[in-house]
């Protein structure tokens, strides 16, 4: 029986990078960007102002009431960026682009629009990754051909 010799790498030869799929990195990028968006809002509860606030039935700031209606809103509001998870994995690439490339712009708003009048830097630390991460969401969905 003849065997081929084996050709030994060289100790010294650089790992090669094979480019992930895209369903995969936007995925990622989304679950990611979620879970930062959690973190900030669960340190908020640290916070006197909006534990007080919670405790009072509202949203410190604005002053919205927490009730039904709030608490609805606020659900829909992150199922979408949750159900993209998901969504960037299954969806067939032509929707999955234009869903990326619309809702990461409209989330992006409205995290610039939760950093109005804010000035606890943990929260601004955290919107501005998530900005970064919706910027690279949309990046990639862009040169996705």
């Amino acid at each position: 029986m003849f065997h081929a010799p084996v050709t030994p790498t060289p100790a010294t030869a650089a790992p090669t990078h094979e480019p992930l799929d895209r369903r995969l990195v936007l995925s990622g990028l989304w679950t990611s960007m979620l879970l930062v968006f959690a973190y900030v809002d669960i340190f908020g509860f640290f916070r006197a102002d909006v534990i007080n606030g919670a405790l009072a039935g509202e949203v410190s700031g604005p002053g919205f009431a927490i009730d039904q209606t709030f608490l609805t809103l606020t659900t829909l509001y992150i199922l979408i960026p949750s159900l993209m998870v998901a969504g960037c994995l299954l969806l067939p690439r032509r929707p999955n682009r234009l869903a990326n490339l619309t809702l990461a712009p409209i989330y992006a708003l409205t995290i610039v629009g939760g950093m109005l009048g804010e000035t606890w830097v943990y929260y601004l630390i955290g919107s501005c990754v998530e900005l970064v991460l919706l910027v690279t969401v949309v990046r990639v969905a862009h040169r996705w051909r």
